[in-house]
């Protein structure tokens, strides 16, 4: 199940909550506060590699490959 972060506007506080795609819009309460005056907020997610200092490059999520036996286009032969 996908984790959604909400927003509380009693308070103004921020909370996540773990539930399904259908009842992601449904009222949630507020830990802080209690209150159901709460709505969904709109994330967004990053995924990061070693960086160029640590001499590795980033990790590359579009796949590809790296050679026969490759699955991912992440693992370290390169």
């Amino acid at each position: 199940m996908p984790l959604y972060e909400y927003s509380c506007s009693a308070c103004s506080g921020k909370f996540d909550v773990l539930t399904s795609y259908s009842n992601r819009e449904k009222l949630q309460v507020c830990p802080t506060c209690e209150s159901t005056r709460t709505k969904v907020l709109v994330s967004s997610f990053a995924a990061f590699g070693a960086g160029e200092e640590s001499g590795k490059a980033p990790v590359s999520l579009g796949g590809g490959g790296c050679g026969p036996g490759c699955c991912g286009g992440a693992c370290s032969a390169n």
